[in-house]
């Protein structure tokens, strides 16, 4: 032990803590100098330059644009954006929950059993079971990949694929809510996405091949809890269509605002271009299904066909359809299935568009 520096308190008891750092006070050399891990230089103060130009931007942004913010465009576009989003996320909540419950809690072998052995006769009832059971368009992909896992027939998964999304009973009370007072738009998307759904169930039947379709793989593992399961999906599906919700709103709202009305007369006033321009809106947007209602409804300036084929389009062919399809079941599916889908899609929606 060495010894204690003079004028130390030596009548006191050495303590435990004492013994072990006891020596270390001859020996300042071995401790890591103060400002051990520090940047040194002009980089020390980095961090604090970028917060203050950070704070001066926010300063000049709130000067420049204070007076803009209260502006009669700028509360017309936040109205529209807020009606939007509060219309349609209750719908969206209660959809993707019960989307999440059925992939959990309800075995792929459940539909094995209820589903027609025979792919043509089970094409019509899968797109009828997709009208019973509520389903997101993120929840449907991977339930049709455990169908086709599980032995049935790929057209009569594909179908449920594309009516469980389009045609549930979430989706067809948002559509009412947002189309209140227009039963017509309500049965003209039911018929109309049923009937597209079932033409290429029944089109895979008579054409498909099985090599354009890759064997997905196992969603989930079977060791997990289903109330995990439950957990993760919602999440999941949750923060992917309100995502697509909120940039759907910002869109539609923009469009409102800021597009000159004398365009959006020109253009809805063309029939055939007008339910063009939807469908392709409707591809870019991939809005949720439970919401694409309430982006409908606030197109005042667009024939209610074109408003159709955009509720009928998004829901069977849009951006992150395609490429959770392409992860699933492989691009050259995709190749053959979104082509077919969206040209079936269009044709309903003007001949269901043009007799209701």
């Amino acid at each position: 032990m060495p010894e204690r520096p003079p004028g130390s308190a030596s009548a006191t008891p050495s303590s435990l803590g004492d013994s072990l750092v006891s020596g270390w006070d001859t020996h300042d050399d071995v401790l890591p100098p103060s400002d051990w891990g520090r940047p040194k230089g002009p980089r020390r103060t980095a961090t604090v330059w970028m917060f203050a130009v950070f704070i001066s931007a926010l300063t000049l942004g709130n000067a420049w644009l204070s007076d803009r913010l209260t502006s009669e465009a700028f509360l017309a576009w936040a109205t529209i954006f807020t009606a939007i989003s509060l219309q349609a996320l209750p719908f969206l909540v209660f959809g993707v929950a019960l989307s999440a419950a059925l992939t959990a809690f309800v075995p792929p072998s459940f539909y094995q059993r209820v589903m027609p052995r025979s792919p043509a006769a089970g094409v019509p009832a899968a797109g009828l079971a997709g009208g019973l059971l509520p389903g997101c368009e993120c929840a449907s992909v991977p339930i049709a990949g455990s169908l086709i896992r599980r032995g049935i027939a790929p057209a009569v998964a594909l179908t449920f694929l594309l009516a469980a999304p389009a045609i549930n009973p979430v989706v067809m009370v948002a559509t009412a809510v947002a189309f209140a007072g227009q039963p017509e738009m309500v049965a003209a998307r039911f018929v109309a996405s049923l009937g597209a759904a079932v033409v290429v169930g029944w089109f895979w039947v008579r054409f498909g091949k099985a090599d354009w379709l890759r064997l997905p793989q196992r969603n989930h593992d079977p060791s997990v809890s289903k109330w995990v399961v439950f957990r993760d999906s919602m999440v999941h599906d949750l923060m992917h269509a309100g995502g697509y919700l909120v940039v759907g709103g910002i869109a539609a709202a923009s469009l409102n605002v800021l597009v000159p009305r004398e365009w959006l007369l020109t253009v809805a006033g063309m029939p055939v271009v007008s339910v063009l321009v939807l469908a392709l809106l409707a591809i870019l947007l991939s809005i949720c299904s439970e919401a694409d209602a309430f982006v409908a409804v606030s197109l005042t300036d667009f024939s209610p066909t074109a408003k159709l084929a955009f509720m009928v389009v998004g829901p069977m062919v849009d951006l992150k359809l395609i490429a959770m399809q392409a992860g699933t079941f492989g691009w050259g599916f995709v190749a053959r299935f979104v082509p077919l889908c969206l040209v079936v899609a269009l044709a309903l929606s003007f001949l269901i568009g043009g007799l209701l």
